[in-house]
């Protein structure tokens, strides 16, 4: 009987294995074509695959003997990413060369705790690489990959990782979607003199149609506080998720859209974020309510603040002065041609 934690396989030239069974899958690399295994773990060696074999390159194959104290990295990566998946994250029962693919169950916003995730990869011989957090995904999609770095991992090792990813649960998540009652208010002298012609309207309603909800009412007003604030209030009373108002943010005489929110009996307003596009962006909140304030850079860029605080609204979230900050780091959109968002990395490291 082998002693505890001594090798746990034997090495076979690849001539005497006819018969015997393969330790770990077997890569085979075809350039420019394909790579995959070529022979699967658990694969009895016949005559046949000799040759194919040493084409791989393969002078020897290991044989598993494994102990107690050992877990195979096939057994190890199911531990590990059932450890690591929490609501909305999903795996299949079929490790591919020991690596385990996790995947979005829902439509949502995808959530890491990062710190967290950094600390499980500071453990031995397990790792976890994942996408942003924040990110709005679909269903079926990648959102991260697991495994243990050895073909035999210690056993100690695995459950030190797996006890630091359930103590944290969960690492990775997606939080659903929920259909929010939406009112829009187009505010701006042009638009409601007849001007120019709003393109607000069918941006707002596209972006929201498609997290899954619709715009409930529409109304243009013009730039004046107390019929702002009025039609706002009327909102409020509607049983009313969240206001989207668009248009007078910034710093013009004629801009009182801001004062107009904060007369209209919001606990909390918050002004300005560390985001380009959308600095002049206004976020509050009543208890039941919230509001958001689009500046006008939502007409010329396709990607702003707007796309990164709207699904975590919908997602259930209510970030508050700290989190516009903290989308300092990742905040720069670089407008990309054509734009990739939201695969990228604009606003998802806060």
């Amino acid at each position: 009987m082998r002693k505890n934690g001594s090798t746990p396989f034997k090495t076979v030239p690849v001539e005497e294995a006819v018969g015997m069974t393969l330790a770990h899958d077997m890569t085979e690399i075809i350039p420019g074509k394909s790579k995959g295994p070529a022979f699967k773990r658990g694969h009895k060696v016949t005559s046949g695959d000799l040759c194919r074999l040493m084409r791989m390159g393969k002078n020897n194959l290991y044989i598993l003997d494994l102990d107690e104290t050992q877990v195979h990295e096939d057994e190890a990566v199911f531990e590990l990413a059932s450890a690591l998946a929490g609501p909305g994250v999903e795996f299949s029962a079929d490790p591919k060369e020991g690596k385990l693919e996790l995947r979005a169950s829902y439509p949502g916003l995808y959530k890491v705790d990062v710190e967290a995730l950094t600390q499980f990869n500071m453990f031995q011989d397990v790792m976890c690489g994942s996408i942003h957090t924040n990110t709005n995904v679909q269903r079926n999609q990648s959102l991260a990959a697991t495994r243990a770095i050895p073909l035999v991992i210690e056993r100690r090792h695995l459950d030190e990782a797996t006890a630091l990813a359930k103590a944290a649960y969960p690492i990775l998540s997606v939080a659903a979607y929920k259909p929010l009652k939406i009112r829009l208010a187009i505010i701006g002298n042009e638009v409601y003199n007849g001007l120019i012609q709003d393109r607000f309207q069918d941006i707002v309603e596209t972006k929201v149609r498609a997290l899954g909800t619709d715009v409930l009412e529409t109304c243009i007003l013009p730039d004046d506080r107390e019929i702002i604030s009025g039609k706002i209030k009327e909102y409020l009373e509607k049983d009313t998720d969240l206001i989207i108002t668009t248009g007078g943010m910034s710093v013009d005489p004629d801009d009182v859209t801001r004062e107009s929110i904060e007369a209209s009996g919001f606990d909390q307003v918050h002004y300005s974020s560390a985001v380009l596009p959308g600095a002049m962006f206004l976020l509050g909140y009543t208890r039941d309510t919230a509001i958001m304030g689009l500046p006008a850079c939502g007409l010329y860029h396709k990607t702003t603040i707007f796309d990164l605080i709207l699904p975590r609204l919908m997602a259930g979230e209510r970030p508050g002065k700290r989190d516009l900050a903290s989308l300092c780091h990742g905040g720069l959109c670089m407008n990309c041609t054509p734009c990739r968002f939201p695969e990228c990395p604009f606003g998802k490291t806060a």
